[in-house]
C-alpha cells in the first residue's frame, strides 16, 4: 500500500471574506462562479485586469460558518488584497489576511480520493477548516485549510505522514498544471494559453466578471498560440524566463521547474505551429514537451 502524505505549503495564505456582500462582490471579479462555492464545493479562479490579462489566481473554499476562505500565493496576498479592496465602494464585506490563523497543505494524489471522493473540488469541513479534492485537476489530490495550531494533529489524525514538497512539485509539473506566478506572467499571461478552461478555472455561463470580454473572444475565435506545457529537460535546469529554441529560432519560454536525477521537469509556454518539431533547446539542456491528456490544444479539431 502506498503510503500517504501531505505537505505543508508554506507559500500559500489566506485571504478571510465576510460580510453580507462578499459573494455578489466576488462575483464581478472573479473568473468563476462564486455560486458554485458551499461547504461541500470549492473552486479556482483567477483575478484579472480589465484588459484580460493574469493579476492572481486562487481556491475558494467556504467554513462551516459561511467564511470564505481564499488559498493564494503568500508572497502576494498583500497586493491581492489591495486589489479586491480597490472595487469594494460600498459592499458589505471585510477582506482580512488570515494568513497567521491558518495553515495551508496538500495531500497529493491518492490521500485526497481516499478522504474525499474523486469529484473535482469536493468539500468538507474538518476540524475548523475545509478538506477538498483540487477543483484543477483530481490527479493532484486534495487540499486542506486548517487551524495553524491544529492543522498537523488533523492530517496525521487523518493517517498521514509529513511528505517531500519537491515531490508534489513534480507531481504537478508531470500534470502540466501551473502554480500561479510562478508559471504566469503577471498583466501578460492569458487564462487559455494556461490551461484554465480545461482545468475548471472559468465558468462561461456566468455572465461578466473583469477581463471577460477578452478572454471569450480568445476562446470563441480560436486566438490560442501558444501554451504552457509540461517539459522533460536532460541537462541542468534553466533558469525561469530562459528562452526556449529550436535551429537558434525562439519558440518557447521556460517557466518552473524540478529536479530529478541528471535532469528535470517543468513548464513552458511553447507556441503550438512548433510543437511537433521538438526537441529543443534552453541554455544547453534538451526540452522535449509534452501534451497532457486533460489538454485541448488549439491545433485539434
Amino acid at each position: 500500500m502506498t503510503e500517504q502524505t501531505y505537505v505543508v505549503l508554506e507559500d500559500r495564505g489566506v485571504l478571510a471574506l465576510t460580510g453580507d456582500d462578499a459573494r455578489s462582490f466576488l462575483q464581478g471579479l472573479i473568473s468563476n462562479d462564486i455560486n458554485k462555492v458551499t461547504p461541500t464545493h470549492a473552486i479556482h479562479a483567477a483575478l484579472l485586469t480589465p484588459q484580460g490579462k493574469y493579476l492572481h489566481d486562487f481556491f475558494i473554499a467556504e467554513t462551516a460558518d459561511g467564511t470564505l476562505l481564499l488559498d493564494g500565493e503568500r508572497a502576494r496576498l498583500d497586493d491581492l488584497a489591495k486589489r479586491l479592496k480597490l472595487y469594494k465602494l460600498r459592499a458589505k464585506v471585510t477582506i482580512e489576511d488570515q494568513s497567521e490563523q491558518w495553515r495551508v497543505a496538500a495531500l497529493p494524489g491518492g490521500a485526497g480520493a481516499d478522504i474525499l471522493g474523486s469529484d473535482a473540488g469536493a468539500a468538507q469541513a474538518k476540524d475548523g477548516g475545509v478538506l477538498f479534492v483540487d477543483p484543477r485537476l483530481t490527479a493532484l489530490g486534495a487540499r486542506a485549510i486548517l487551524p495553524a495550531d491544529s492543522a498537523e494533529a488533523t492530517l496525521s489524525g487523518l493517517g498521514l505522514t509529513t511528505g517531500d514538497r519537491t515531490a508534489y512539485d513534480l507531481l504537478r509539473l508531470g500534470l502540466g498544471v501551473p502554480d500561479g506566478s510562478r508559471d504566469m506572467v503577471v498583466d501578460k499571461s492569458i487564462l487559455l494559453e494556461s490551461g484554465f478552461d480545461e482545468l475548471n478555472g472559468v465558468d462561461w455561463k456566468k455572465g461578466c466578471y473583469m477581463g471577460q470580454e477578452l478572454t471569450a473572444r480568445t476562446k470563441y475565435r480560436g486566438l490560442i498560440k501558444k501554451r504552457l506545457l509540461p517539459v522533460e529537460i536532460e541537462g541542468a535546469l534553466p533558469e525561469a524566463g530562459t528562452p526556449i529554441t529550436l535551429d537558434g529560432k525562439e519558440v518557447g519560454e521556460v517557466r518552473s521547474t524540478a529536479a530529478t536525477g541528471s535532469g528535470g521537469r517543468g513548464l513552458a509556454l511553447i507556441r503550438l505551429e512548433h510543437l511537433e518539431a521538438g526537441p529543443f533547446e534552453a541554455a544547453g539542456a534538451k526540452v522535449t514537451p509534452r501534451k497532457p491528456d486533460w489538454a485541448v490544444l488549439q491545433t485539434e479539431t
